[in-house]
């Protein structure tokens, strides 16, 4: 039976995927970079940064094709979105951990300062440029640890961001349809959909915050079991411990969930083939 939508969701066979790929590079890098470092991102780390584009692409390629996928098997739109969010953090995150890795400890030496292990080297007083640190911390890292080194807390990622964005895509659109019930036809959907992206956020980190919890001490840290540290937490801090930091989490979400709705809803519509330009209502 055929999903019928009060707002339509443009597929993969939807799109011109030259416009997708060239507006989606761009659009990912800015939000990216603003999501992290703010307006001064542009134009530090930019290196580094660059490297994102791969995981950004990966991620709404793997989501797109991933729904693709599922669809020769329902129609049903909550599990096309929950299995498709789920597969594309997996590829997401296997490509973001070592960057963040790295980036970590780039962002770390910029303000003089040492991060574990590894210390500032400088060169005739003064840093070195942004490619020589990167080259410079890439081999701290692997002569310390090896190549598992830039995988310091992967599996806890998995278990926070992957259920994370399970569910944020079903309900995103849940959310979506439900306001767009609630108001007059000819309203805005990127309004709806705008306002849909933090509801959907809030409700997934209300659902994982306390793995994300856990991930945040197994990686700063530097601990290795994540049953071993759930443990700790609770006998330290009890089951509230496992809440900590939900609000500003939330709160911190929203301004950046706005941005990449609006921005990868707008990125499809402007992605459209040409003959479907005109039967989707912004």
């Amino acid at each position: 039976m055929e999903d019928k939508r009060n707002i339509p969701i443009i597929e993969w066979e939807h799109l011109d995927k030259r416009k997708f790929y060239l507006f989606g590079i761009c659009m990912t890098m800015m939000i990216r970079i603003l999501r992290t470092e703010g307006t001064a991102g542009l134009y530090r780390g930019f290196l580094v940064n660059t490297f994102t584009l791969i995981s950004g692409q990966c991620y709404v390629t793997t989501y797109e094709l991933t729904r693709k996928y599922v669809s020769h098997y329902t129609n049903n739109n909550a599990i096309k979105s929950l299995v498709a969010g789920g597969s594309a953090s997996l590829v997401a995150q296997s490509i973001t951990v070592p960057i963040d890795v790295v980036s970590q400890h780039l962002m770390m030496q910029r303000k003089g300062e040492s991060m574990g292990r590894f210390k500032v080297r400088h060169q005739d007083g003064k840093g070195l440029l942004v490619f020589g640190q990167t080259k410079d911390i890439i081999g701290q890292i692997f002569k310390a640890d090896g190549f598992r080194g830039f995988y310091r807390g992967y599996v806890a990622s998995l278990l926070t961001y992957i259920p994370n964005s399970a569910v944020w895509w079903p309900f995103y659109h849940f959310y979506a349809e439900q306001l767009s019930s609630l108001t007059p036809k000819d309203c805005p959907h990127l309004l709806l959909q705008a306002i849909s992206g933090p509801l959907a956020a809030a409700t997934a980190s209300t659902l994982t915050n306390p793995m994300d919890v856990i991930r945040a001490r197994v990686q700063v840290e530097g601990k290795s079991s994540i049953i071993l540290t759930f443990r700790q937490l609770l006998a330290e801090e009890g089951p509230w411990g496992l809440t900590k930091g939900l609000s500003a989490r939330i709160i911190s979400a929203t301004p950046s969930t706005i941005v990449i709705v609006v921005g990868y809803e707008t990125l499809k519509k402007l992605s459209l083939r040409p003959e479907l330009v005109d039967s989707r209502h912004w």
